[in-house]
């Protein structure tokens, strides 16, 4: 018989922390606890097979689903001392959800089931406190009306801001057992006003309407958002932990509360967190009591004056103290633990790997490979690639003024400038728009998801350090001002008031994650010191990777920037990037519109002297690194004069009649440029751009070797060759630009000529193109385009579809497509290599700063990748991991 359920607790469990994929994190780790002796709720974990089958067979469960839950609900009622649905001696459940990746927040929970109108009498009299027991009754039936039957829960909110109004009250922890005892009436009433039937009774109904909810919330939309944002397959399904209440709303001796190992956002070594005295553990996230500090530094930092944990509850503090350091070096990692007190006693509720900042996460990896609890190689593989990219956001620029409006907590670290929307369809709508915007919410809420992802960063006036808003934004690299209590804001009115001064939906502010200021305005930015544990971690990485990186770069600017991010050399260069300004385009245009080739070299010759200087100083600041210049490749049409201004600009410095012109660019003009007179078929149609461009080249490689003392190797590199006549042609121009510029300058420059690989035929013919060329740069951006037909900049209306729909597994042109054009490429590698077994093989397309993308090459056995000079880093750490994994597999 198949096995569909897994218990956990008292010391014991069926199941354990590599049981992963089948009881979710939250399932394996919970039985991981109970193995370790520490103390958790005992329970059952439902797995993620079941998750699986009921979305396979019509939301519908397996026969021996049934009977495997009332046998793990009889053993936690044995452990325990009490029985499931019992009038007198309950046993209440929470249950919830718990995917193999961790999903906060995206999916439903429901605790406290099994109260009704007869158990939650016998949960008052054991207790002792009527008030508690109501309190958690009419959570229940707040919860499991908004989860399962669909019964929003603002109805149960109105009746109870209504009631505390009419009483005066401020807080929930105000009401007393009368109060809860008229509400519970009036929340069932709105039940049956709802629904037309009375709120559900019996508790095996309950608990399956939960255990379906749970199921249910898998592809839910928030859950669906957060699965494609996080690359998480829906395929995986979720897991159900249903596991025995333990209350932290039975009074001052009780409490609930979120802990990090270490600091989630700075990676600092403290216990760190937020905890309620008296409270339930939806009370902590949502933000609707302000939460106390775990540790009295914490407190004390804060200038809070509530409570810590560590003085108002000294031994769960210890107890908790002694537990995060044993979970701490068990799993080799930070984690974030939810945790209730009962009465004193502190039970174990959740462990998992904490979501971090980067920044923390980098602190996080060098400090325990320092610690030795992991290796080096291990904190190289901690870090994800992609989220370096939260380290090159801007922060505001210290020396500028600050006009602060309010100040919250620095949830999540970076700054942001944007103007203020008060949705999250708004925020998406505008980040559509291209525009730069704020999310400003009271609190947030799983649906916003979509709208914290658009947004350039997140303000709430509710909520702690663990609320939603900051644990989401962390985890998106987003920065997050949450709690920021001074503020008002009106939805209705669309706008945000603070220290007397009313701002509108579209007005201007920064926020500070680093500080939890509010500013007016847009604040001046400054780019971050990428030092410290980040320089360390990536001088590990670079002793660990293969592969060089080299970067796209055009300017002085981007090469400079390159550098300062550890590329090592240039891997493209892309010369007609440099024609497009002032002079240049009016010379590049007198080129293009001459009709002989007299004209032609005029205009090249006022060309010269500028590309040189170009060259020149790219090669003084790459220093003796390699430098890839590709020669002329766009269509023509690109440069073609438009306007009427345009071609009497043009008519002037050639002395030609605008007539006369017009009509040679109606000569040039292509159906489809892409694949017309361009690349390589300029040079071999009018050599002398060939020429011009190779000496230019040539003599900034002399110039350059003698400012900095270091040879310069130039890689002239001849695009879109798809036939080895056609490379010929265009290197003999290119050989003899190097021998005459040696002659005039006595001066020789090695260098190399090679070519991009980027159309199908050049892939197939690899090995015949390799007798002249010397090197291989593969162009993906465009091989991509011409293997899967598709254009680049007209794929977005129907790429979306295709990976929504299982078609492809990602978007082409941003993870190569490893069995289209990925095949093509080794294809050309192995062509290559068998010709020339040394060749020099790159890539220079946009892949070259994708993760995925960079493992592919590692695979194909590429020499370097290149890519923005921004995400160097990401290409630095990609690759380190990438050898790495090659060397796991190895050893394996």
């Amino acid at each position: 018989m198949a096995k569909w359920v897994y218990t956990f607790g008292d010391g014991k469990a069926e199941g354990d922390a590599g049981m992963k994929n089948l009881l979710g994190g939250k399932g394996a780790n919970l039985a991981e606890m109970s193995n370790l002796g520490l103390p958790v709720p005992p329970g059952f974990t439902i797995s993620t097979d079941v998750c699986t089958h009921y979305y396979a067979h019509e939301r519908t469960y397996p026969e021996e689903l049934k009977g495997q839950v009332e046998t793990a609900l009889a053993h936690v009622g044995k452990l325990t001392g009490r029985v499931f649905g019992d009038a007198a001696n309950p046993l209440l459940v929470s249950v919830r959800s718990g995917a193999r990746a961790s999903m906060p927040g995206m999916m439903d929970t429901v605790l406290n089931l099994g109260l009704n109108d007869e158990t939650v009498e016998a949960l008052a009299k054991q207790a002792g406190d009527r008030r508690f027991a109501l309190d958690s009754y009419r959570r229940f039936i707040t919860m499991y009306s908004d989860v399962v039957l669909e019964v929003g829960h603002h109805h149960f909110e109105d009746i109870l801001e209504e009631h505390k109004e009419r009483k005066n009250y401020q807080l929930d922890t105000d009401l007393t057992a009368d109060d809860w005892a008229q509400l519970i009436v009036k929340y069932k009433a709105a039940v049956k006003r709802e629904l037309g039937k009375d709120f559900p009774q019996d508790p095996k109904e309950q608990l399956w309407g939960a255990i379906g909810a749970v199921f249910g919330s898998w592809m839910n939309a928030r859950a669906i958002k957060y699965r494609e944002l996080n690359d998480i397959p829906a395929s995986w399904g979720t897991a159900v932990n249903v596991q025995a209440m333990v209350f932290g709303n039975l009074g001052e001796t009780s409490a609930t509360g979120v802990a990090f190992t270490r600091n989630p956002s700075t990676g600092a070594k403290e216990l760190y967190g937020e905890f309620l005295i008296n409270a339930q553990g939806e009370d902590v996230v949502a933000g609707i009591r302000t939460p106390q500090d775990i540790t009295e530094a914490a407190k004390i930092a804060a200038g809070s004056d509530k409570p810590s944990m560590e003085k108002a509850m000294p031994e769960a503090y210890a107890e908790l103290v002694r537990i995060y350091g044993a979970l701490e070096k068990h799993y080799r990692d930070m984690q974030d633990m939810e945790f209730t007190v009962e009465s004193g006693k502190l039970w174990m509720l959740q462990t998992r790997n904490g979501k971090r900042t980067t920044k923390a996460a980098l602190r996080i990896a060098v400090d325990l490979a320092s610690e030795g609890l992991i290796s080096r190689a291990e904190a190289v593989q901690r870090i994800e690639p992609a989220s370096l990219d939260q380290l090159l956001h801007p922060t505001i620029d210290p020396k500028a003024p600050r006009t602060i409006i309010a100040t919250g907590l620095p949830a999540s670290p970076g700054a942001a400038a944007g103007a203020i929307v008060f949705s999250s369809d708004e925020a998406e709508e505008a980040k559509k728009q291209g525009r730069k915007v704020i999310l400003v919410r009271v609190e947030t809420s799983p649906e916003d998801i979509h709208g914290m992802h658009a947004a350039e960063g997140i303000l709430t006036t509710r909520g702690g350090m663990t609320s939603h808003a900051a644990v989401v934004a962390r985890g998106m690299g987003k920065p997050c001002v949450s709690g920021a209590g001074s503020i008002r804001v009106d939805y209705a009115k669309q706008t945000l008031t603070a220290m007397g001064k009313t701002l509108n939906k579209g007005d201007a502010i920064t926020i500070d994650g680093g500080t939890g200021q509010v500013l007016l305005g847009e604040a001046p930015m400054q780019e971050p010191e990428l030092s410290g544990e980040f320089a360390q971690l990536m001088e590990w990485a670079d002793g660990a990777r293969r592969m060089k990186v080299r970067a796209n770069a055009d300017t002085p600017l981007d090469a400079a920037t390159a550098r300062k991010f550890g590329a090592e050399g240039i891997g493209l260069c892309r010369t007609e990037h440099m024609f497009f300004e002032g002079d240049r385009i009016v010379a590049v245009r007198e080129m293009i519109l001459s009709d002989d080739e007299k004209g032609r070299r005029a205009a090249l010759a006022k060309l010269l002297p500028m590309q040189r200087s170009d060259f020149a100083k790219l090669f003084e600041i790459m220093h003796g690194l390699p430098v890839t210049i590709r020669l002329l490749d766009p269509p023509l049409h690109e440069f073609l004069p438009h306007t009427d201004a345009e071609i009497a600009e043009v008519s002037k410095a050639m002395g030609a009649s605008p007539e006369k012109l017009k009509a040679r660019a109606h000569e040039l003009h292509e159906f489809n440029p892409m694949l017309g007179f361009r690349g390589c078929r300029l040079a071999i149609a009018y050599p002398e751009i060939a020429e011009m461009q190779a000496r230019a080249i040539f003599e900034a490689a002399v110039e350059a070797a003698k400012k900095t003392g270091e040879p310069v190797v130039p890689e002239v590199m001849v695009p879109l060759v798809m036939t080895k006549p056609e490379f010929d042609l265009v290197k003999d121009r290119i050989d003899a630009m190097a021998a005459a510029v040696a002659k005039e300058t006595g001066a020789k420059v090695e260098y190399q000529v090679g070519t991009m690989i980027e159309l199908p035929r050049a892939c197939l013919m690899a090995g015949e193109i390799a007798q002249s060329a010397e090197f291989f740069s593969f162009g993906t951006n465009d091989l991509t385009q011409t293997t899967l037909g598709i254009s680049r900049d007209d794929a977005a209306s129907f790429l979306g579809p295709y990976t929504a729909k299982g078609i492809i597994p990602a978007d082409p042109f941003v993870t190569i497509d490893q069995e289209g054009v990925g095949a093509l490429v080794k294809l050309a590698v192995k062509g290559g290599q068998a010709t020339r077994p040394k060749i020099k093989l790159g890539i220079c397309g946009e892949h070259g700063g994708d993760p995925a993308s960079i493992v592919f090459c590692e695979s194909a056995g590429l020499d370097y990748v290149s890519c923005s000079p921004y995400r160097a880093p990401i290409a630095r750490l990609s690759a380190a991991q990438a050898a790495l994994g090659k060397l796991k597999e190895k050893d394996a």
